[in-house]
Parts: structure tokens; sequence; C-alpha cells
């Protein structure tokens, strides 16, 4: 592991950039990377949707795990108010007869699924009451169920519960992985937006450096054209780059000032106070193995679950279509007591028991092939799941082992940026020198060395940038810290309901 310090580079942009910026140290706010993360994770708008989705899928778990707790239900009917005319049977003759009666119903049920099996088992206890008005007089009844025990068990059919009971926990998984990447996503968000507003600060700050020198060199090239050291095409020039400077200049106050915005935005800061963004000064490399990436990846990510998701779900319908509309069978046995009296007291006394078993057929007979036409299409469905499964797997291992390949590179191309800079940096500085003191006449040298030197230092920027975001993106697909040699933890406090 080594350490790349930047300590004294961020320390002098931080100085420059305050006469440029053209505000006071204590109006502006200096802030670093990891205060950007650290707000993006508690208020930026993805950070609060990511939780918000985990949430829903917190909930459609809990309700899943709900179904297959006992459930308890009470029904009523208070009261059931009948006053109409009948077509009933009198003396053997059907005649209308008008009728008035009230009715009175209260049911108490316990009922508990069988995910193995997809039965369903039962226990009720119910009142019922009837109270028949016939010529101004009224007649009660009771009808008492103290007890009902009852069972049904679907027989050669397909069971949902079985496969719920298979896809609900790996779902619920899936969400806590999906949750953790999309918190690496705000992080590879905030970093782009981090560095989109320093780069457009660098760019105001050299803007800002390059109209103070074509100010200065124009001026200087007035001079000497009168004493006709130099021709009038290079004062022409300077005096053209001195115009291109200060339009560079206005298009840096607005580059900055959207890219202000968007970072603000993204942030959800509402205060107007300015910030000077604080370069990543201590930057710890470490080299990847690629091996280990793949494996950390295909063992803690959400895409090895989804494979896992898609291929169950294929099997499933495989088993849906093979069982659907063949031999179906459904067996119902119900078991309990019940009584009718004149009185709510003899209603519960020498209860008659009460059985039923019912076994329901299904079958078919011709179809014409549509049950096999069903299972065929299901089947061509699974292998082409399966086939594309098998692909995504392997375009993912090759997608984290080309980013691990692209992070182990950043700290040589970090180097590299960064001599760049320092050369590009000396070299302007020295050509600027001689043609202020006359050792160059060709304002083409300083031109290029100028060019040369903003762009390398753009670069620079840009390379931290790709460095940091590298990071993140590998941390996206393994969910795995290499710095810290741990998998991610998912913690439930963070998005806890």
């Amino acid at each position: 592991m080594n350490r790349f310090l930047l300590s004294r580079r961020s320390l002098a942009l931080i100085i420059f950039f305050i006469p440029f910026l053209g505000i006071s140290q204590t109006e502006a706010r200096r802030f670093t990377l990891e205060e950007a993360l650290e707000l993006a994770k508690y208020q930026s708008l993805d950070a609060l949707n990511a939780k918000q989705q985990f949430r829903s899928s917190f909930w459609e778990y809990r309700s899943f795990k709900g179904d297959y707790l006992p459930q308890l239900k009470l029904s009523a009917t208070i009261p059931d108010l009948q006053r109409v005319i009948q077509s009933i049977p009198v003396g053997g003759i059907q005649t209308y007869v008008p009728q008035q009666y009230t009715q009175y119903s209260a049911d108490l049920g316990l009922s508990q699924r069988i995910g193995l099996t997809g039965g369903t088992l039962s226990v009720s206890s119910g009142l019922k009451r009837l109270d028949n008005v016939i010529n101004d007089s009224t007649t009660i009844s009771y009808l008492s169920t103290p007890i009902n025990i009852g069972y049904s068990q679907p027989i050669f059919q397909y069971n949902p519960f079985k496969w719920e009971r298979k896809l609900q926990p790996l779902k619920y998984s899936l969400a806590k992985r999906k949750y953790l990447e999309d918190s690496e996503q705000v992080n590879i968000t905030t970093t782009n937006y981090f560095f989109g507003l320093l780069q457009a600060q660098i760019e105001k700050k050299i803007a800002l450096t390059n109209q103070s020198n074509y100010d200065t060199l124009y001026r200087i090239a007035k001079g000497r054209y009168q004493l006709g050291k130099i021709a009038e095409n290079d004062l022409l020039l300077l005096e053209l780059n001195f115009l291109k400077a200060q339009a560079a200049v206005e298009n840096a106050n607005l580059g900055l000032d959207n890219a202000l915005f968007r970072f603000k935005s993204y942030l959800r800061i509402k205060d107007t106070i300015s910030f000077i963004l604080v370069p990543p000064s201590n930057i710890v490399f470490t080299t990847v193995n690629p091996v280990l990436a793949v494996s950390e990846a295909n063992k803690n990510s959400s895409a090895s679950e989804d494979f896992q998701r898609q291929l169950l779900e294929a099997a499933r319908d495989v088993n849906f279509a093979k069982m659907d509309g063949r031999f179906d069978a459904k067996l119902t046995a119900v078991f309990g007591y019940n009584q009718t009296a004149p009185s709510l007291e003899k209603a519960y006394h020498s209860a008659l028991d009460q059985e039923q078993v019912t076994l329901g057929l299904d079958i078919p007979i011709l179809d014409w092939g549509v049950a096999r036409g069903k299972i065929k299409m299901a089947e061509s469905k699974q292998e082409i799941v399966k086939n594309s499964v098998e692909q995504e797997i392997i375009d993912f291992e090759r997608n984290v082992y080309l980013k691990v390949i692209q992070l182990n590179m950043q700290k040589n191309q970090l180097r590299i940026a960064a001599k760049s800079d320092t050369v590009a940096r000396k070299t302007y500085e020295v050509t600027k020198g001689r043609y202020l003191i006359g050792k160059i006449n060709s304002i083409l040298d300083l031109n290029n060395a100028q060019i040369e030197n903003d762009n390398a230092e753009k670069s620079y920027y840009e390379a931290l940038q790709t460095y940091w975001r590298s990071c993140f993106e590998l941390r996206k697909m393994t969910l795995y810290d290499f710095l810290r040699n741990e998998q991610l933890q998912f913690n439930f406090e963070d998005v806890k309901p």
C-alpha cells in the first residue's frame, strides 16, 4: 500500500482561489469531498429515494411473513333486516307470501396457511339469531357453532405458497444489496458533481490568470512595437489573445455558476453560501487482486442474487404450466358441532356433531394440446433465461475485472498527470520569462506553452476524478471495501421505517 500526498498542491489551490473568486475566506466555506459524500448520504434526493425503495421492499417482506402467521378474523352482521314478498310452497301450492325477519350473525375464525403443501387449516366459532315476524308476533331461534375445524388441501395443483417461500426471502436480500449499491451510486454522482464544480473553479482561475498575463504581455508588446522590436502581426495576435482571455473569463463565470447550482441542487443545500472545494489531499493506493474482486462480486452483489431470482422465477413458471389445467383435485374436510334452539342458553346444550368431506376432481379429457403448448413455451422461456443469465454472468465478471485493471492503473496515471502539470507550468513560466526579457520573440511558442499548461492542470484533476469514481464504482460492483479488506455491511438502523 502506497500513499500519494497532495496536501501542498491542495493548500496552494485554496490560497490561489480566494482572490480570484472575489470572496474572502470568511464568506466562503471550504468543502471537502468527504463532507460532500456525508451530506449526500443523508440529504440528496437519490439517497432519500433509495431508503424509501428499501422500506417498500421491507414492508412487502413483512406482509409476506404475516401471510404465514395465524390470521384471526371476526365477521358480523348486525342486523340483516328483510321485509319482502317471496314465492314459497303452502299446502303443496306455490304462492306469494309476505315475510319479515331479521338476522344477526357473528363468526370468529382462525386460519393458518401451510406453505409446504398449499393447504389451509381453519378453526371457527359462530352464533346466529333469526327473528321471524308472523302476524305481529316474533319467533326467535338461535343457531350455534361452538367449534368448527376444517382443512382444505389442493392435490396435484400448482402451489404458489411454496414458490413464494423461496422467492420472497431472496427478494428481500436483493433489496438490501440494492440499497448498498444505490448508496455507492450516490457517492459516484456526488464525486462527479464535486469535481465538476472543482474543474469549473480551476477553469475560472486559469481564465483570470490568462487574462492578467495577456494584459501584461499586450501592454509590453505595444511598447516593443513602437520601438520596432516586434512585428505588427505579433502585436495583433497578442491583442486577439487578450480579447479571447476576457471572453474566457465570462464563460468561466457562467460555467462556475452552473456547476455550483448543480452541486448545491444535488446536495439540497438551500443557503446562498459559496464554496471553495478542497481536493482530496491524502490518497491511499492499494493493488486490488482481480480474482478476489470477481469472487467478492459474485458473492456480494445484487446482480448475483438477481441471476438466482431470474432462474427461480423461470422454474416457477414451468412448474405452473405443468400443474395448471392438468389433473386437479381438492380435498376439503370439516368437523365440528352445532345446535339450534329457541333460546341462547339451550343453543349450547347437547350440541350435535357435523362432518363434511369433499373430494373434487377436475380431469381434462381433450384440450387439443393447449396444456402441452403452454409447457413447451414455459420451457423455452426458461432456456432463454438460462442462456441470458450465463451471458450476463460472463459480462458482469469481465466488467469487474476491467474495472480492477483501470483502478490499479490510476496510481501511475495520477503520478504522470501530476508530473506533467509541474513540467508544463515550469515550461510556461520559463517561456513567459524569456519572452518578457526579449530572449524569444515568437508569440506562437508562448501560446503553445500556455495551452499545454492549462491542459496539463485540467488533466491532473480529471485523473483525480477518475481515481475516486473508479474506487466507488468498484465498491458498487463488489460491495467490498478493498482499502479495509472488509465487506460492506447493511445497517438496518440507517433505513428502518
